[in-house]
């Protein structure tokens, strides 16, 4: 009965809390605000990491392994539109160095599994 009690007062709480929150506009400027729910992502990931993904995916963190392909492509990008001959070695050599990275990363990786 005790922790009915305590249960009810802390839904009251919380339900108070978001009141509050709703009533001071803190949800007026969410992203996605307006549009519809798309699920599909949410339901074509397996169901043992399905919570673990949308955990990390809401709060926009992606693995290393994507920061680094992200920091390549850039990198190719300067290099390629690049007319300073130094500079262009410098970011070449940087280039060589983010790709080891990710390739040591990617067999660390996979030799875990």
């Amino acid at each position: 009965m005790a922790f009915y009690i305590q249960n009810m007062s802390l839904e009251k709480s919380v339900e108070e809390k978001i009141r509050q929150a709703i009533a001071n506009g803190e949800f007026d400027n969410l992203a996605g605000a307006g549009k519809p729910l798309n699920f599909d992502d949410y339901f074509n990931t397996p169901e043992d990491v399905r919570m673990g993904y949308s955990v990390l995916k809401s709060n926009n963190f992606v693995p290393e392994e994507v920061d680094r392909f992200k920091e390549i492509s850039e990198l190719k990008e300067k290099i390629k539109f690049c007319a300073d001959d130094n500079e262009q070695k410098k970011l070449t050599k940087i280039l060589n160095e983010k790709t080891l990275a990710l390739t040591l990363l990617m067999e660390k990786n996979r030799r875990k599994k």
